[in-house]
């Protein structure tokens, strides 16, 4: 039986690689974690919306790399490319009319392109910008279940950072933690419904295998 009549996605490290991009345009790997990891932490500390350049370009600068890193970020986003098994999933998510939405944090421009990527239709892109605020932050996460007209306890949200956990599980929204990367949870998140090294267990946790 179907347990979801909506699945949430958080966009850029859930459904797309964007660490690879991140560690390109800072020069090496070591580099661009460190990077992408210090906005995170900033990201989950902002609260309100204010220009996701600024704080992409503030955690450059924390992290010991160049302040310009992020305007290079932001023209490279048409490279960003899905996860390999993310495609599939969704395609079988969308055949069992499943309806799929993105609650992301970066800007209205950046997220349409993002999604893009992805090469999935959603039915709604809910950007920080549109918001108002970041997650992990209730607000985004509200605004997005009030756009499909459902409840928590019937909607899905996929993660791909733990951040989120602090912010779904405020509203009793239940999360699939999609840790790609081996991610060390920050101290005091919540525990996802699961937390899974990629999405091909998602289908059976919606209920639709």
């Amino acid at each position: 039986m179907r347990r979801y009549d909506v699945v949430l996605f958080d966009l850029l490290t859930a459904l797309l690689d964007s660490w690879s991009l991140w560690n390109a345009v800072a020069g090496d790997e070591d580099a661009g974690r460190r990077w992408r990891l210090t906005y995170l932490r900033m990201t989950y500390d902002a609260g309100a919306y204010r220009p996701y350049e600024d704080l992409v370009s503030e955690a450059a600068e924390t992290a010991g790399l160049d302040y310009s890193l992020a305007s290079d970020l932001a023209a490279r986003y048409d490279e960003l490319e899905p996860w390999p098994d993310v495609v599939p999933v969704l395609a079988e998510l969308a055949a069992a009319r499943i309806p799929l939405g993105v609650v992301t944090n970066c800007s209205r421009r950046l997220g349409l392109i993002a999604a893009e990527r992805v090469g999935m239709e959603f039915a709604h892109i809910l950007t920080a910008e549109d918001a108002g605020w970041y997650k992990p932050d209730v607000r985004p996460y509200r605004k997005a279940l009030e756009m499909f007209g459902v409840v928590p306890a019937r909607c899905l949200f996929v993660a791909g950072s733990a951040y989120d956990l602090f912010g779904t599980a405020k509203i009793g929204l239940p999360t699939f933690w999609h840790d790609r990367i081996g991610m060390t949870a920050p101290t005091g998140a919540p525990p996802p419904l699961a937390h899974k090294p990629n999405l091909l267990e998602l289908p059976t946790s919606c209920g639709i295998r």
